[in-house]
């Protein structure tokens, strides 16, 4: 198959692509390799991805339509992995169009794209986030989530609704995963497991929110990956039992699915600050805030669709993982 990887310069994407060209796929990596964080660690990832036999990286944003009408048409892509969004719950609180451009009207040319080139499967990164203010756990694709509480969480959302219109309407396979809390090697400088050994190795002071008070499925991100691979050459069909009266938010009357991707496993953010402080050998100076806007205090992931579906539900130990994370930071950073 040739394989299309949206976000290839990015954490999930890289890991993906990586994995695509280690089974021998054709994967196509499309970034537009901006500086919402360091680019010298997204030129790093794509400089690993081409070390790599049958990789090929193209330059380019998704919300610019013409140059990604004609890719997708030179390039007949037989699955499509969408990973391409801005990212980030708190930068969408100054930042608000930077979520729209990317996330709703390159989302929309994407699925546009798959439409008009008969991709056989759209794969794409929703979002934990997409739970917003619902407090019922473990959290279930099969619950309502019409609440977010941010404009990110709000974008995931929207992106699940443009994929079953389009699912509906032009029976285009889509599958939309709700990514919970990934970390791993090569991860984001944004997020809490990168801020936080950048931190205690510095001995800076940590932020940890909600006094303490928050719990994450934190994700691996080999786990993560497993995932997506094994729904790549498995297109969704429809939901014969799907019903309008008793709608299924997970599924449909169309080609459409979603999943939960976590480790079913929620962390205390303080055990895994914990973990950190042994792997690097430095206790960490703690400063108890209160909750952010558009944040939550926990996140839990049901996965019992995705183990039934594709034999398979995350289960990498948030100790061996966070090892695995300090071995590559302290490599990679030379600490």
């Amino acid at each position: 198959m040739t394989i299309l990887v949206t976000g290839a310069a990015g954490f999930i994407g890289f890991h993906l692509a990586r994995r695509l060209l280690q089974q021998e796929q054709s994967v196509v990596g499309l970034d537009n390799v901006n500086d919402y964080y360091d680019v010298s660690l997204k030129q790093a990832r794509l400089d690993e991805l081409n070390k790599l036999r049958g990789f090929r990286f193209v330059r380019l944003d998704i919300a610019e339509r013409d140059e990604l009408d004609r890719l997708f048409a030179a390039s007949k892509f037989d699955v499509v992995v969408n990973l391409a969004a801005q990212a980030g719950v708190r930068y969408s609180l100054v930042n608000p169009h930077a979520y729209i451009r990317s996330n709703i009207d390159g989302f929309v040319n994407i699925l546009e794209a798959c439409r008009r080139n008969s991709v056989k499967h759209l794969i794409y990164a929703s979002s934990s986030s997409v739970y917003g203010a619902v407090t019922k756990m473990p959290f279930s694709v099969h619950q309502n989530v019409d609440h977010p509480v941010s404009l990110y969480g709000a974008s995931k959302k929207a992106n699940e609704l443009l994929a079953h219109s389009y699912s509906h309407l032009f029976g285009l396979p889509t599958t939309g995963l709700r990514f919970f809390t990934v970390y791993g090697p090569w991860g984001r400088p944004d997020m809490a497991m990168f801020i936080f050994a950048r931190a205690i190795l510095a001995d800076e002071p940590i932020q940890i929110f909600n006094h303490g008070r928050m719990e994450r499925d934190f994700t691996y991100i080999d786990d993560i990956v497993e995932g997506v691979v094994r729904l790549v050459d498995r297109p969704p069909i429809p939901n014969a039992n799907w019903s309008g009266d008793d709608p299924d938010p997970a599924t449909s009357a169309a080609p459409y699915r979603v999943y939960n991707i976590g480790n079913n496993r929620p962390e205390s953010v303080m055990h895994l600050v914990e973990i950190l402080e042994r792997c690097l050998g430095r206790k960490a100076v703690k400063q108890l805030t209160p909750m952010q806007p558009g944040d939550v205090p926990a996140t839990y992931a049901d996965v019992d669709d995705l183990a039934r579906d594709i034999g398979f539900a995350p289960q990498t130990p948030l100790e061996t993982g966070v090892e695995r994370f300090v071995e590559w930071y302290r490599s990679f950073y030379r600490v």
